[in-house]
């Protein structure tokens, strides 16, 4: 569907740009060949790689050879090809059911979650029930009634059919637990690098903290007196200062200093917005809990970045509002706009806040973006653990 969208956008944009275009008929016959040279150019970027992860090409390679090596192996036991091959597609299909549970469904959901009982409950009821399944099938097909009648030969039935589904299903989970363990590997040590690469860069820009310090209180009592707001303003971002050089080195920090922080900041954007309402909507009773340094501060920073200025009496207005329910927080971020994008081209914007929620919450969290009506809206849903 986005590729689709996608080739239609790039053609309406190639005619738009073209203005030898007189009508509909001279566009298509002129801008048929710039567009779909750009088409090409849009396929050729999908190399055979990505083609095969992105829609499970290899997946069905894999089952395909395993398939004819099985059939290849096989096909003498039976009368017909037609039943080797009916019998083929049974097993392999049987056998692919169960790995893709496993692998997609009860691993996720059970053994990565710690509940090893029922897991290990559920993956030998499944294949007890697909091998009775199986050699229904196969039985069926074969017009053999002793296939599908466990009463007889229990044993031979178990050793035939369920201990070697157990040992297939135990490989495929075996095989995906590895992936994903490589994954998560790779995921650390990326996190890890790019944590190193930020303190260096923070590092190189620091400044000596105790000379800045030094600087700001001689600065303060040179404001006057009677000049509140400077002070305040000069208060805060000294307090915001002190936070991002000592409170935000640790990896948690507790979400009433980060509050504190956003408070700071928003303190300051009223002395800059006079004609904006500002409203920081904090649930009754926020129970306390701990999230990475400087995670909220970016959506705050972008709704002041694009905040409407409107001076014919309609509100400039920016809400902000966090919540924890259900062991989720829940943190939105609401601003008028004047129908400018809110992710400035090439600006660093909310692309890297997405980058650092999936390294640092990967499928612990949800990232909505909309705008409509004079609004633009973002609202992250992130699932908190239990302190």
């Amino acid at each position: 569907m986005w590729q689709g969208r996608q080739i239609l956008y790039i053609t309406g944009r190639t005619c738009l740009m073209n203005r030898c275009c007189v009508s509909s008929t001279d566009c298509h016959r002129t801008c048929k060949a710039p567009a779909a040279a750009e088409i090409v150019d849009l396929f050729s970027d999908m190399n055979a790689k990505n083609v095969l992860l992105r829609f499970k090409l290899h997946h069905v390679l894999f089952w395909l050879l395993l398939g004819a090596a099985w059939f290849y192996l096989r096909y003498q036991d039976y009368s017909t090809i037609q039943k080797a091959l009916q019998v083929t597609i049974v097993k392999v299909l049987d056998l692919t059911i169960m790995i893709y549970i496993a692998n997609y469904l009860l691993i996720p959901k059970l053994l990565y979650r710690k509940k090893f009982v029922l897991f290990a409950i559920l993956v030998l009821s499944m294949i007890v029930l697909s091998s009775g399944w199986k050699m229904y099938l196969i039985g069926r097909l074969l017009h053999n009634p002793a296939l599908y009648h466990w009463t007889d030969q229990l044993k031979a039935r178990i050793y035939d059919n369920v201990l070697p589904h157990i040992f297939l299903v135990i490989a495929g989970m075996a095989f995906k637990l590895l992936l994903d363990y490589n994954r998560m590997q790779s995921r650390l040590l990326q996190v890890a690098k790019e944590k190193a690469e930020t303190e260096l860069n923070f590092l190189k820009a620091q400044i000596n903290p105790h000379f800045l310090f030094n600087s700001l209180n001689a600065v303060y009592f040179l404001i006057d007196k009677n000049n509140n707001d400077a002070r305040e303003a000069l208060h805060k971002f000294s307090d915001m200062l002190r936070y991002q050089l000592y409170g935000a080195r640790d990896n948690k920090v507790s979400i009433e200093n980060e509050l504190q922080y956003l408070q700071d900041y928003i303190g300051l954007q009223k002395l800059r917005n006079e004609n904006c309402s500002i409203r920081l909507d904090v649930s009754p009773g926020l129970p306390s809990f701990t999230i990475e340094p400087l995670l909220l501060l970016p959506f705050v920073e972008n709704s002041f970045k694009h905040l409407s200025h409107y001076a014919d009496g309609r509100p400039n207005q920016v809400v902000v509002a966090l919540d924890r329910q259900n062991g989720e927080m829940e943190f939105c971020v609401s601003n008028t706009t004047e129908g400018r994008s809110n992710e400035e081209p090439g600006g660093i914007g909310l692309a890297n806040v997405r980058r650092r929620l999936e390294l640092l919450y990967p499928k612990k969290h949800h990232l909505d973006i909309s705008q409509e009506e004079g609004w633009f809206r973002v609202c992250l849903k992130v699932k908190i653990a239990s302190q």
